[in-house]
């Protein structure tokens, strides 16, 4: 694959662990885990791989300030805070839903790190993104937009080369991880197309129908191959993208959610989210436990990260209970 610009500012490569003891308890396949939680940067996840991708373009346009948006307990946001606050730039985060009156987890850490916060509803959040952004230029400044979740085809690099690293680790059988904006999903494929991978990558959806998301992932995967060098077919068929577990909704915790925390907290001291990770861990095992996968396959859960989501206010008294 053609390299790519890039800042050093995830702790790579991330660790491969065995799960030895969900592995009996569920009576299953293999499962190991990738542990992009720890990345490093801002306690870590996914977007760090794309941020070093990201941020090398916004420093070589002479970019002051990093724009971008997502939801109130955005893991995106916090990292993309946490990498302008080390690079010496701004950073202003569009942030869809109301201003908590406490703040907690990611919320906090988006303070700690200097950014300058902007409340609006979900459906102005485009138009305030693109207003913040012309605001800054008009002001004289050099924003830099940061695609929603890091999700184009630079960022979804990334998790081309993010292959390449787990591949040198182990060669699962399956990758199995959460799937929102699409971008780490793209990237997988699109370097499993250039590396003749020929494992199965499932992406478990979080808050939208497979429908809807694999069309997406896959012209994004098709741009990320153009990218590295090779410009390969990537049709929406290309992707498992698992839709059946929204539950009630994004960033609702519900009853699988939950114990998908305590079963993995309880048997391998590890901690995944409830809106993301604990979601795909969800999927994951209710797909063992149906038998799924082959006894004999090695299935990969890619942990991404979302840590702090955890100590939000809301999901942590409901863990509590």
């Amino acid at each position: 694959m053609k390299r790519l610009p890039r800042l050093a500012l995830a702790h790579l490569p991330t660790p491969l662990e065995a799960l030895p003891r969900l592995s009996a308890e569920l009576g299953g396949p293999s499962i190991w885990v990738k542990r992009d939680d720890q990345t490093g940067l801002a306690f870590g996840g996914n977007k760090t791989r794309k941020l070093e991708y990201l941020a090398a373009a916004a420093l070589a346009e002479g970019a002051d300030r990093l724009i971008t948006a997502g939801a109130t307990q955005s893991n995106h946001c916090r990292q993309t805070a946490a990498a302008a606050a080390r690079l010496g730039l701004a950073c202003t985060l569009v942030l869809a839903g109301e201003e908590p009156s406490r703040k907690d987890a990611n919320v906090l850490l988006d303070h700690l790190f200097g950014a300058d916060i902007r409340w609006v509803s979900k459906s102005g959040r485009d138009a305030e993104l693109q207003a913040v952004y012309e605001h800054a230029k008009a002001d004289g400044g050099k924003p830099y937009l940061v695609p929603y979740g890091g999700s184009s085809p630079l960022g979804a690099a990334a998790y081309a080369y993010a292959l390449e690293e787990l591949l040198v680790q182990i060669q699962p059988d399956w990758i199995v991880f959460a799937t929102s904006s699409g971008g780490t999903q793209a990237g997988l494929v699109a370097g499993a197309k250039l590396l003749d991978y020929e494992g199965s990558i499932l992406g478990i959806c979080v808050d939208e129908k497979a429908e809807e998301l694999a069309p997406r992932v896959a012209a994004l995967a098709g741009e990320t191959t153009t990218l590295l060098g090779q410009q390969l077919p990537v049709s929406a068929a290309d992707m498992l993208v698992n839709d059946g577990y929204l539950g009630d909704g994004y960033a609702v915790m519900g009853n699988a959610e939950r114990e998908a925390i305590r079963l993995l907290g309880s048997l391998e001291g590890l901690l995944v989210d409830p809106v993301y990770t604990g979601r795909a861990a969800a999927g994951m095992i209710d797909l063992v436990r149906k038998g799924f996968f082959n006894s004999q396959d090695k299935v990969l859960f890619w942990h991404t990260g979302g840590g702090p989501a955890l100590f939000a206010d809301t999901y942590a008294r409901e863990l509590a209970s």
